[in-house]
C-alpha cells in the first residue's frame, strides 16, 4: 500500500477506471471502496452472487452494512475495524449476506489497503466477495449424517427447542421493556446511551456527521407543585406526543430524566439540528395551557467532534441547553 500525494490523483482515478473495467469481467463478487469520496464500486459479480441486476444498489458503505446478518455484523465490524486501522495485518471474515429474495447466503469476504492519507486513515481499499454457501451446506449435511438420535432424543430435543422460543420470545419482551420509559413509552436512558455509543462509533468509522438536541420542559416543577403529578405526567405525555411527530425517520427520541429529552440525529449537522429543535420548539408552543402555566421547551444543539466520546457529547448538548436556560428559556441554543 502506499501513501497518496494530492498530485498524483488524476492518474490514480484513471487507474481506478481501468481497475473498474477489468473487474467487469471478474466472476466474483468484487468492490472498490474510496474511503475520501465514500463512493464503493461493485462488479456484476457481486450483484449477481446476490440476485440483484447489475449497479442496481446504492454505491456507499451502507448498502453492504444492510445485507449482513445482524448476528454476524459486530464481528465483521470488529474484523474490518482492526484491520483498517492496522491493528491486524490482513481482512478476512466469513458471515451471511442477504440476498434480493430474503434468503441468506454465506460468503467469504477479503480486502487489501492499497492507499491510505498522510494521517494514516484509509484512502483506498478493495477486495471480493466469495460465495462459500455449497461448502457450509455441505458440512451441515455431513453433521447431519453423522447424528444418530434415537426418537426420543429427536422429541425431547423438539420439545426443548419450543420452550427456547418460549424463552427468547420473553428475552426479547423482557429486553423491549427495559429499554423503555414506563410512562411515555419512549426510549429510556439506557437505550439512548447505547444507541449513541453506537451511532458514535460508526459516525466515526464512516467519517459522517452525528448531532444531539437536549430539551426539557421550562419550570416543570410548578405543574407539578401547582396541580399535582397526574397533570405533571399528562403534560409530560402530550409533549411526548408533539416531539414525535417533529422528529424524522431514524432518529431516537428518548427520556433522559424527569422533565428532559434528547434526540440523536444520524448523519446530521448541527444547522440541520437546529432547524428541527426550532421546528419542535414552536410545536410545543401549540399545547394548551396548564391553568396559567404556558408550556414550553428550552433546547440545546451540539454537532459531534472528530474522536469525541459518547459521553463528552452529551455534556456538551446538556450545556448547550444550559445556555438556553440561562438567555431566558423558551429557545434554542448550540
Amino acid at each position: 500500500m502506499v501513501d497518496m500525494d494530492p498530485l498524483k490523483n488524476e492518474l490514480f482515478d484513471v487507474n481506478a477506471d481501468l481497475a473498474h473495467a477489468i473487474m467487469e469481467l471478474v466472476s466474483d463478487g468484487v468492490w472498490d471502496w474510496n474511503a475520501n469520496t465514500g463512493f464503493v464500486y461493485r462488479n456484476p459479480g457481486w450483484y449477481e452472487m446476490l440476485g440483484y441486476d447489475h449497479h442496481s444498489l446504492e454505491n456507499t458503505v451502507f448498502t453492504w452494512e444492510s445485507v449482513i446478518h445482524p448476528d454476524d455484523y459486530p464481528h465483521v465490524m470488529k474484523v474490518f475495524d482492526d484491520y483498517i486501522c492496522s491493528r491486524t495485518t490482513h481482512y478476512q471474515a466469513e458471515y451471511r449476506c442477504r440476498k434480493k429474495n430474503g434468503t441468506w447466503l454465506w460468503i467469504e469476504d477479503r480486502g487489501y489497503v492499497i492507499a491510505r492519507n498522510a494521517d494514516g486513515s484509509v484512502w483506498r481499499m478493495v477486495g471480493a466477495h466469495r460465495s462459500i454457501h455449497e461448502r457450509k451446506r455441505s458440512m451441515e449435511q455431513l453433521e447431519r449424517r453423522n447424528q444418530s438420535l434415537e426418537a426420543l432424543v429427536a422429541e425431547r430435543t423438539r420439545e426443548l427447542s419450543r420452550v427456547n422460543q418460549q424463552l427468547r420470545l420473553q428475552l426479547d419482551e423482557n429486553r423491549s421493556l427495559a429499554e423503555r420509559d414506563t410512562l411515555t413509552r419512549i426510549a429510556n436512558r439506557y437505550r439512548l446511551e447505547k444507541a449513541l455509543l453506537e451511532e458514535c462509533e460508526r459516525a466515526q468509522r464512516f467519517r459522517l456527521p452525528l448531532a444531539v438536541i437536549a430539551m426539557d420542559v421550562d419550570d416543570f416543577k410548578s405543574i407539578n407543585d401547582q396541580h399535582g403529578h397526574a397533570v405533571g405526567d399528562s403534560t409530560l405525555l402530550q409533549v411526548v406526543e408533539r416531539l414525535e411527530q417533529c422528529v424524522r425517520q431514524g432518529d431516537l427520541l428518548a427520556r433522559w430524566g424527569g422533565d428532559e429529552f434528547m434526540v440523536i440525529l444520524p448523519k446530521s449537522t448541527v444547522e440541520t439540528a437546529r432547524i428541527l429543535a426550532e421546528r419542535i420548539r414552536l410545536a410545543i408552543l401549540d399545547l394548551p395551557s396548564v391553568g396559567e402555566f404556558k408550556v414550553t421547551l428550552s433546547l440545546g444543539v451540539v454537532q459531534r467532534l472528530n474522536d469525541e466520546t459518547p459521553t463528552n457529547l452529551m455534556a456538551r448538548a446538556d450545556q448547550a441547553l444550559y445556555r438556553s436556560k440561562a438567555a431566558g428559556k423558551n429557545r434554542v441554543s448550540p
